[in-house]
């Protein structure tokens, strides 16, 4: 396979804040720690040695619990969390059905490499790369389908509360009408009770060589650990004012918020229910769309008696992550990024370490039919990147046997006319406006002019141009980049060596897109 990178900025699909973090702009410089560099991470680990023995033997017990039954489970990994020397590097994911969209993998494999990556920088530690479920989220919409060979594939069933909880109720239904499974990858969803069992099992089954781990959140005895920073949120609404405090200032330097905190950034959770906490005028606190109700000393005894029952919202699930692990970085997609730059001041608050913020890596896989159209085109894969109308008319001038442009006619246009208006101002002033007019028509006649070579020129391309439109929607699917649509399995149904190859090439110091294509 044929390794190439592009930067970032060049694939037009970056927003400026995350950019600028990755250039380690000046402005930015209070809204992260460290840096994700070698260095970095050296003074990362300084500053998370102190992490509780006490977190350790938790985490070490829940996890298990978490992985009882499973085959081969990363028994070395999970023991190790015990120990002193020994720190996490994390990602998190919804529990997309089948991994959802490719670049959920993507994060994984980025994650295992920087364990590995820092593993051999600093072999007096251990690494251990986790993959935080999001098994409390609420959105059912956003992971019930997948994307594969060009058609959608969705779980269409009545759904409430915490997605991890879901029953995999109906599941087999929609598995046995997708094209070429391997029976490897049904397996997990055919033997669990839920959703979170069953992405667990998957994920392990993906990642199993590499010793990932994988986490839930969703325990009562992690959750007790952050019961007190639970219950203060809720009463004194530090995160609420940290975060806005940073969002104005990150807005100020002209970005926008990614993430809205509130008073209570917690939900209440049972079996089919996940609905906001409100704290209202009199003190007392309910729970949105329920008859639940409490007094603030209420609600205090229901934190310390079932902290399981209190899901934190998107601002205080980071806090809570970092709690309860002993990590060294996050690593995340850019908008995960832009929203953990707005809470480096709520962590501050609560005196606990901030993560280094780390880029996943970013892929476009070209396949050999894809990579022999672009042969024939004679275009590289770069020049695919950016809206469509872009895409086109580079094309169109890159095969016209004229230049397309008329730049320089126009701007010869311009200078006759000012040669026009000093004359035409010599004999009388009013003729500039009226010089002016006919200038304006005529740069429209030559608009006019532009467009029907254009049309000419598309007429002559229009086999080439339907090619490229068909190669096009492939690779960038509505007009997106291809991992944020495509499924994982398009992939390695027809390369199983997909993962290995991932796993060899992928560099998590490299911020840039990669360019896989197959040589044709």
């Amino acid at each position: 396979m044929d390794i190439h990178c592009m930067p970032l900025s060049a694939t037009n699909a970056f927003s400026g804040l995350v950019l600028d973090y990755l250039q380690a702009r000046p402005e930015l410089r209070d809204f992260y720690g460290h840096l994700p560099t070698e260095a970095g991470f050296e003074a990362q680990i300084e500053a998370k040695k102190n992490f509780p023995a006490s977190h350790r033997q938790v985490l070490y017990e829940v996890l298990c619990k978490q992985y009882e039954g499973i085959a081969d489970a990363p028994m070395d990994n999970i023991e190790a969390l015990r120990e002193a020397n020994t720190f996490t590097v994390t990602t998190g994911h919804q529990l997309c059905l089948m991994t959802g969209p490719a670049y959920f993998v993507y994060k994984i494999v980025s994650t295992i490499r920087l364990a590995e990556r820092l593993q051999a920088r600093y072999p007096q530690y251990r690494f251990v790369p986790i993959y935080w479920m999001a098994t409390e989220d609420h959105d059912f919409a956003e992971i019930n389908h997948f994307h594969l060979f060009g058609q959608r594939y969705e779980w269409q069933r009545e759904a409430t509360g915490a997605v991890g909880r879901l029953s995999t109720q109906g599941l087999a239904e929609l598995l046995a009408t997708l094209p070429d499974l391997p029976p490897e990858y049904a397996a997990p969803y055919l033997e669990s009770q839920n959703l979170a069992e069953a992405t667990r099992k998957l994920v392990h089954t993906l990642f199993k060589p590499w010793g990932l781990v994988c986490l839930d959140g969703d325990e009562a005895a992690l959750k007790r650990l952050f019961a007190p920073m639970m219950w203060e949120d809720m009463h004194q609404h530090h995160a609420n004012n940290a975060v806005n405090q940073s969002s104005e200032a990150l807005q100020a330097l002209g970005y926008k918020a990614q993430v809205y905190p509130r008073k209570v950034n917690f939900f209440y959770l049972e079996q089919g229910l996940r609905e906001r906490i409100e704290s209202q005028p009199d003190g007392s606190y309910q729970v949105l769309n329920t008859n639940l109700h409490w007094s603030a000393d209420q609600l205090q005894s229901l934190i310390e008696q079932h902290p399981e029952r209190f899901s934190p919202n998107v601002v205080m699930r980071p806090l809570y992550q970092e709690h309860i692990l002993p990590n060294l970085g996050y690593i995340g997609g850019p908008g995960e990024l832009a929203y953990w730059l707005q809470l480096k001041a709520m962590f501050a608050h609560y005196q606990t370490p901030f993560p280094i913020l780390m880029p996943r890596n970013f892929a476009t896989y070209i396949n050999k039919t894809h990579s022999k159209r672009l042969q024939k085109l004679g275009l590289s894969p770069t020049a695919l990147f950016g809206e469509w109308h872009q895409v086109k008319q580079h094309f169109l001038e890159k095969e016209a046997a004229v230049s397309l442009a008329l730049d320089q006619e126009q701007g010869l246009l311009h200078q006759l006319f000012d040669q026009l208006v000093q004359k035409g101002k010599a004999l009388d002033p009013s003729l500039e406006g009226w010089l002016r007019a006919e200038e304006q028509k005529a740069q429209k006649n030559l608009e006019n002019i532009k467009k029907r070579f254009k049309k000419t020129e598309e007429r002559k391309a229009e086999t080439s141009l339907n090619q490229l439109q068909t190669l096009y929607d492939k690779l960038f699917p509505n007009g997106g980049l291809q991992e944020r649509y495509d499924n994982f399995l398009n992939f390695c149904i027809n390369n199983p060596d997909f993962l290995v190859m991932l796993m060899q090439q992928l560099d998590p110091y490299r911020m840039e897109m990669y360019l896989l294509q197959e040589p044709n």
